[in-house]
Formats: structure tokens, sequence, C-alpha cells
């Protein structure tokens, strides 16, 4: 369950404003709120059972869209090729350093800041 919370958690991150209003609040509710179906269908007003319907209707519109656009795993592609670069600017700044290159040291740790800059930038994004 833990596992489907944060993959639906994630999904919502991405895909969330293109839910209908019903169908994003009750994602919210259930999943960033960890309100009870019940509880949920007391806060709007709504049956039991139209909440569950509802929110079943709202996961797979999620894996929809993540089907269809893919966003998601080009985030998490692109997060694993820049934490590459990142790992061979390292070693670049390392062997620079010991060869006493400073132009190559100096490269390495531009490359590196602006990986690290492109990470912070789409933690923030999500």
């Amino acid at each position: 369950m833990v596992e489907k919370i944060v993959e639906i958690g994630i999904l919502f991150d991405f895909y969330g404003k293109l839910l209908s209003e019903s169908q994003y609040k009750i994602i919210e509710f259930y999943y960033i709120h960890d309100l009870s179906l019940g509880e949920i269908a007391e806060e709007l007003g709504i049956s039991r059972q139209g909440v569950y319907d509802t929110l079943k209707r709202a996961e797979n519109k999620l894996y929809e869209y993540e089907e269809t656009l893919g966003l998601v795993k080009k985030f998490n592609f692109t997060k694993e090729k820049i934490k590459t670069i990142l790992k061979y600017s390292y070693e670049i700044e390392k062997n620079a350093e010991k060869l006493k290159h400073e132009y190559a040291k100096e490269q390495a740790q531009n490359i590196k800041k602006i990986a690290l800059e492109i990470l912070e930038n789409d933690q923030e994004g999500i």
C-alpha cells in the first residue's frame, strides 16, 4: 500500500491539475491528508460509494496521463543522467587537481554547478 501511496503522490504532483475539481479534491483528501472514504464523503456531502468511484476514476486517469505523456518516466530518466554527469564531473575535477590542470578543474566545477542547479530546480518543480 505504501508503494501505491508514493506512486499516486508522484503522479498527482505531475498530473493533478489535469483532473476534475472533485477528482483532485478526493485524491488530495485521501492520499495527502489521509482521510477515510467516510470522512471525505462527509466533507464533500456525497456518498461513500461516490467518493470511492471518483477516487478510482481519478487514479485511473493519473495512470492514463503517465502512459500517454510519460512525464514521470522522463523526469526520472533525466535525473539519473544528471547524476551520472555529476559523478563524471567529480572524477574529472579530482584528476585535474592531481595533474594540476586548473582549466579542466574549473570546467568540471562549472559542469557540476550546472548539474546541481538542474537537480535542485527539478525538485522544486514537483
